[in-house]
């Protein structure tokens, strides 16, 4: 162990940007933040001002709304290019890829809301419009609008009250943003897939967060998009090669220090031995991504640092990435192209001989060394537990364990595609909605293949986003089966193949089946004393 004193300094903010004397913003282009220093965040009406007044001075930016809040407010994005690009049509002729960058899904984390803006004023205006040569940006800063002015103090005491006040994580139905990626049941998720994902198909997508869990020692964590169930390459570039490259950089260029996501649990003692990322499921925006053979990252600032450094932190790893993302513009693109291409030929060629995973657990196949942590001082209590207390001290550990992957736990067999009964119109619907190619038999057809026969339904005792998860058991079974005029028909063969599969085999730990769009029909059938059969089958 490498014991290091805490050195408490505090960061000059004007090397976010460029000195006040190489360049100076007119009074509509200081943040609310600059303006009241860093004691305050941004209002939505104040975010809606700053875009009001920045796209008239840029004639490369054009401003589209991605959809409505529940309370009817716009959701603003703001489209930066070389030049003026107004559509997804105009974007795709460009033969540029574009960047998806969004802060604020959570409104009590709201660095990325205003680094996002530092970022835009910059590169339109500033000395970073090169960050424009070989990509298209899109900037959502306050994706999550209507919390963020439902700004309370004390909201999340691990900030200090810096700022002052905050908005609330979740948005005004009372639903987690970043939990909705697979039920989309917020206007704000149906905006971004509907709107943005599938029209503007970003080649990567950027989630701006800020932690409120461990006493880690660094400015802020990163985590690509964690899924086992989708293609290699996309994850293999942005965790292998991308985010080790910025890690390093963000060092020399900036003296941050920057390393993979997660937490550690005191109760397994100290020193601590284990590093833990958070779960791989879908319903996690930036994982959802993997299973679109796109890129990912999950960016999350150091919260039990002051604004202006979470705020600093959040704006060099965004301009780190942007960086990037333009100086390997082609590289991106091509191992995207290649894990569709990769994904649509699997199931051409291998349908009903190779089986994917469904369901997963956390494992480690990785040490960190040097890792940064604040250290933490044994006590023993009266009744002889024994209680851990953080000092003012950093320490780095040698040979911690980092639980950062995924391995299957239960597997399925590829299949060609998926029947769905004319009933079930609202699934065949939900699949379009993601981007879902669904078409429907135009006469009566036979089809052999697999059924699944459900042993039992298991649903969670208590509710999580709405919603008494479910969980079935049971075996897959060959049969044929002749289908109505009608019935819905989902060919794998297509992008989304891995997406598909993940939302609709019944084991899967983050499909359809876990988000209750099953159960009224099985616990019917169940009423029936009868072998209940999952409504959707898979043919080969």
């Amino acid at each position: 162990m490498k014991i290091k004193l805490l050195l408490c300094s505090i960061i000059l903010f004007s090397v976010i940007t460029v000195s006040p004397a190489q360049q100076q913003w007119p009074e509509s282009l200081i943040l609310t933040p600059e303006k009241t220093d860093f004691i305050k965040t941004s209002t939505y009406a104040e975010v809606m001002q700053f875009i009001s007044a920045i796209t008239p001075m840029a004639p490369n930016a054009h401003v589209i709304s991605m959809g409505k809040s529940p309370e009817g407010k716009d959701i603003p994005l703001v489209v930066l290019a070389s030049s003026k690009i107004s559509t997804p049509s105009e974007a795709a002729a460009s033969g540029r890829p574009v960047i998806y960058i969004q802060g604020n899904i959570h409104a009590g984390e709201v660095e990325g809301k205003e680094a996002v803006m530092m970022l835009m004023r910059d590169i339109l205006l500033g000395n970073k419009k090169r960050l424009l040569e070989n990509q298209i940006i899109l900037f959502a800063p306050i994706y999550n609008t209507d919390s963020n002015d439902k700004m309370e103090q004390g909201r999340r005491p691990s900030q200090e009250d810096s700022p002052l006040e905050i908005g609330i994580r979740e948005n005004s139905q009372g639903l987690d943003l970043n939990r909705d990626g697979v039920k989309m049941e917020t206007p704000e998720t149906q905006g971004l897939i509907t709107n943005i994902i599938t029209k503007w198909d970003p080649q990567m997508f950027v989630d701006l967060h800020t932690t409120n869990g461990t006493w880690h020692a660094y400015s802020l964590t990163w985590a690509p998009s964690y899924h086992y169930a989708g293609e290699a390459g996309p994850y293999e570039f942005v965790n292998n090669k991308m985010l080790k490259d910025i890690t390093k950089t963000a060092g020399q260029k900036y003296g941050l220090f920057f390393g993979p996501y997660g937490d550690y649990d005191l109760r397994e003692g100290w020193p601590l031995k284990n590093f833990y990322t958070y779960n791989h499921h879908p319903r996690y925006l930036v994982n959802q991504f993997g299973l679109r053979n796109r890129m990912a990252i999950l960016s999350e600032a150091f919260s039990h640092e002051r604004f202006y450094q979470r705020i600093y932190s959040t704006y060099a790893f965004v301009t780190e990435i942007l960086e990037y993302t333009n100086s390997h513009a082609r590289e991106i693109v091509a191992i995207n192209r290649k894990a569709e291409e990769d994904a649509i030929n699997n199931v051409k060629q291998n349908s009903g001989k190779v089986k994917k995973g469904v369901r997963f657990k956390m494992v480690s196949n990785e040490i960190l060394n040097d890792f940064r942590t604040y250290d933490y001082v044994a006590t023993k209590k009266a009744d002889g537990k024994t209680e851990f207390k953080r000092s003012g001290n950093v320490v780095t550990f040698d040979s911690v364990k980092y639980y950062g992957t995924f391995q299957a736990e239960v597997e399925s067999t590829l299949p060609r595609g998926y029947i769905i009964p004319a009933e079930f119109a609202f699934v065949a619907e939900h699949l379009r909605k993601h981007g879902v190619k669904v078409d429907q038999l135009t006469k009566a057809t036979s089809y052999k293949g697999d059924v699944f026969e459900i042993a039992e339904l298991k649903k969670s005792q208590r509710k999580f986003e709405g919603h008494f998860m479910a969980t079935l058991s049971g075996e897959f079974r060959s049969q044929s089966r002749k289908f109505k005029k009608g019935d819905y028909v989902v060919d794998l063969a297509q992008p989304l193949a891995n997406f598909i599969f993940y939302l609709l085999e019944p084991q899967s730990d983050d499909g359809l089946v876990n988000w209750n769009f099953f159960d009224s029909y099985i616990e019917k059938q169940k009423a029936d004393n009868k072998t209940v059969v999952y409504p959707v089958f898979k043919y080969y």
